[in-house]
């Protein structure tokens, strides 16, 4: 008997051992799709190895933060320099200005920014400073949307039209999700029933413009532009959950890509993550200096963090914003998404397979299924067993996917027409199995 040499394995029995599920993200266990977790070892450009030096064409990157693609020289020299100065100083430092000047000159609904850690320290601080800005307690988020693991988030839709959610993980008791209501992405008549029931009582109302943790969903313009004339009118804040899309569907984040439809649009708080960190742990929540100034040290909402503003996250940060606002980078960037998403749809048309997809940006999503989902409860239509399938022989081809059907997907700069075209043929591959 051959004995197996796959190095993910032994390293996944160590790694269950110590950490919950073996992972420290849950994703990363492969429970959805089944099988082993492939242990990186290094990455560059658009590609990473495994434990055991096999080269994967990544679809990932780390979840979005990787634009440039891995090791982009440029911020490595950046990152490499603030590193020699000091990891971390618990004091301001110029760096935080200027990544705050860089975002600010770019997403101009923000007129000042407070710089984190996580995106779900961003998200749980946003609702926060929403609440103490409009002494509200009340706040709506949709189905389907994700905005971090903070306990008043997880939340699943209730048992009634524009009800009270139910908590979605143990630990958190009703009483903290009472005040969350749980409403159905691009449902127009729901989302005025509830402004209709609790519109004065509402702080805000958080949405992902683009979902990617269904997939990719985006937000109807419709529905976008009713969410903003609802909240203008009843007093609540629009909250853009940015930390998926901001910098990574268009320079000016899924905001701008809203307002060449809706006139005038621009929300009153913004959440950002993954890119403006290029990899390293920061984001960000920001907004109209009214509302900023309710902060403490300022006003009477409180958020801190030991790390926050973190000087090598910020070089890091700031090196890959500068990148990504030289000319004609998201025309290239979308270019090779779009080559991608059609190269898959006319793949799995060519197999008879049912297949919709969309992109925006560098940001991608599809779904075996004929026609793309606008909810959740349509996304749950998809066939996970042939998903897995799908999944698992990309694996087997050297490209690595979302290992879980509900993730969007992100082409880096990196990414050549060469990886694209190893990539439709090995979905085409698969696809002729399914």
């Amino acid at each position: 008997m051959t004995p197996n040499t796959d190095r993910n394995i032994p390293l996944f029995e160590r790694a269950k051992a110590l950490i919950p599920g073996g992972v420290n993200s849950p994703v990363r266990a492969f429970k959805a799709v089944g099988g082993t977790p492939r242990f990186v070892k290094r990455a560059q450009g658009a590609y990473f190895w495994d434990a055991n030096d096999q080269r994967f064409i990544d679809y990932i990157g780390s979840w979005g933060p990787m634009i440039l693609g891995h090791g982009h020289p440029a911020v490595l020299e950046a990152v490499q320099s603030a590193a020699l100065e000091g990891f971390s100083f618990g004091a301001p430092t110029e760096r935080e200005v200027e990544l705050a000047e860089e975002i600010l000159s770019l997403v101009p609904s923000m007129e000042m920014i407070r710089l984190v850690s996580s995106g779900t320290e961003a998200g749980m601080s946003a609702i926060r400073l929403a609440r103490g800005a409009t002494g509200r307690s009340k706040f709506i988020k949709f189905e389907g949307c994700y905005h971090g693991h903070a306990d008043s988030l997880l939340v699943k839709a209730g048992s009634g039209l524009a009800t009270f959610g139910n908590a979605t993980s143990a630990g958190v008791p009703p009483e903290v999700v009472q005040h969350t209501i749980v409403l159905e992405y691009n449902n127009v008549a729901q989302l005025e029933e509830a402004f209709a029931l609790h519109g004065k009582e509402l702080a805000c109302v958080m949405i992902e413009p683009i979902a990617g943790n269904m997939n990719l969903v985006r937000a109807s313009v419709p529905f976008m532009k009713r969410c903003r004339e609802l909240c203008t009118e009843y007093g609540a804040l629009l909250v853009l959950d940015e930390v998926m899309t901001g910098f990574r569907v268009a320079l000016g984040s899924a905001q701008s890509v809203y307002a060449k439809s809706i006139p005038g649009f621009k929300p009153d708080l913004t959440v950002l993550g993954k890119v403006i960190g290029g990899g390293m742990p920061l984001a960000a929540f920001g907004g109209p200096r009214a509302i900023m100034e309710h902060l403490a040290p300022l006003g009477g909402v409180y958020q801190a963090g030991t790390l926050s503003g973190n000087p090598v996250a910020t070089a890091c940060g700031l090196a890959t914003l500068r990148e990504i606002k030289k000319p004609g980078f998201f025309d290239a960037l979308s270019a090779r998404t779009r080559l991608l998403v059609d190269g898959l749809a006319a793949a799995a048309a060519a197999e008879g397979v049912p297949f919709s997809s969309d992109c925006e940006g560098g940001m991608f999503g599809f779904f075996l299924l004929p026609e793309l989902p606008q909810n959740y409860a349509q996304v749950l239509k998809t066939d996970s067993a042939r998903f897995n399938q799908l999944f698992h022989g990309l694996l087997d081809r050297g490209v690595y996917i979302a290992p879980a059907l509900y993730e969007a997907g992100f082409v880096s700069a990196a990414h050549t027409a060469a990886d694209i075209d190893a990539t439709v043929a090995a979905a085409r591959e698969v696809f002729k199995t399914l």
